[in-house]
């Protein structure tokens, strides 16, 4: 592979044609990634799912998905991807675990006793998810990661009305080498009758609608999980620490609540304190002497939308490009540090 040349890279919505690219970037997730199924009728279905939301007019958000694909622009290959839902638990409540502690004390024994609670909750209902993010693995350099990342939050500050007041992102938990998560092993598995594999695949599918009929209602100690169980608690997997420093940076935090499948992190934040939100600014495009530092622009709307990460300079009301940036001067844009 040739060394990244990042201003030959840019994030677009995503169209029927990357059908094919997409599912051979699912091919390669080992499994856990709710949002991009192996499964080629499902990812058809997301593609169209995602045409509608850009195509649709919309003043409150109401359960679209915006798929985003990261392309190189001179051979028009795709090697990441990432999503947006605008609202969950509309089609089906929005399932997580909230661990919490519980603290009992006996006098009589003079001991105290601390453990850890899981509830089955639906606190994200209403909420915004960014997610789906996937990035081959021969291309996790040169910064494309943070361009894809990032690109997710440029898309809200453009589209604000279309997003809710809060935003979650799942991490996907601990998965073991043959596709098992010990998590999954340890609790919600008992009540299911199938394997981590086949209930991940089916809720890509189908939806988690079969969590809330099977899934036992009362809370769950800790405790009494096996201790492979309880070590996936809060924990990404390994391949998703580095996105979970990025969300981090974007503002998110983790508060207590857990994936229902393998126990990774749920992150979440207030929307407009996303740091794209607070940094993103508007500019005319000048051609001129751009620099080196890079900053993040994206330009159109919905299905038009697209952004890179090229080096720029901010003059006043202007944004200073480079000629083969590919943007039209006096053309407007979004901009905020990359």
């Amino acid at each position: 592979m040739h060394p990244i040349q990042l201003h030959d890279w840019q994030v677009r919505a995503a169209r029927e044609a990357d059908l094919d690219a997409l599912l051979g970037l699912a091919a390669l997730t080992g499994g856990g990634f709710t949002n991009l199924p192996y499964d080629r009728a499902a990812l058809a279905r997301r593609i169209a799912w995602s045409d509608q939301s850009y195509a649709t007019p919309v003043s409150d958000p109401d359960d679209e998905l915006y798929l985003l694909v990261l392309e190189h622009r001179p051979s028009g290959a795709i090697v990441g991807t990432s999503c947006l839902f605008s609202r969950v638990g509309v089609r089906w409540p929005f399932y997580s675990y909230k661990l919490t502690a519980l603290s009992m004390q006996s006098r009589e024994l003079g001991r105290t006793f601390r453990t850890e609670v899981l509830h089955l909750v639906n606190d994200f209902d209403g909420a915004s998810e960014v997610g789906g993010l996937f990035l081959h693995p021969d291309y996790r350099t040169g910064g494309l990661g943070r361009l894809l990342a990032r690109s997710r939050y440029m898309f809200v500050a453009a589209h604000r009305a279309r997003f809710g007041a809060r935003m979650l992102a799942e991490l996907r938990g601990r998965i073991k080498p043959d596709g098992a998560s010990d998590f999954w092993d340890g609790l919600a598995g008992r009540f299911f009758g199938m394997t981590f594999q086949e209930a991940d695949h089916f809720n890509g599918i189908n939806g988690n609608q079969f969590i809330a009929d099977l899934m036992p209602k009362f809370p769950v100690y800790v405790a009494m999980l096996p201790e492979a169980a309880r070590a996936c608690l809060g924990q990404p997997h390994d391949a998703g620490r580095a996105a979970q420093r990025l969300l981090e940076a974007e503002g998110f935090a983790f508060n207590g609540y857990v994936d229902i499948f393998d126990g990774g992190p749920t992150m979440n934040t207030q929307t407009d304190q996303l740091r794209a939100m607070r940094e993103a600014q508007t500019a005319r495009v000048a051609i001129g002497a751009a620099g080196d530092a890079r900053r993040l622009v994206a330009c159109g709307a919905l299905a038009e939308f697209r952004c890179s990460a090229v080096a720029a300079v901010v003059d006043g009301d202007c944004l200073l490009l480079d000629a083969g940036a590919g943007l039209a001067p006096e053309s407007e844009v979004l901009h905020a540090e990359f």
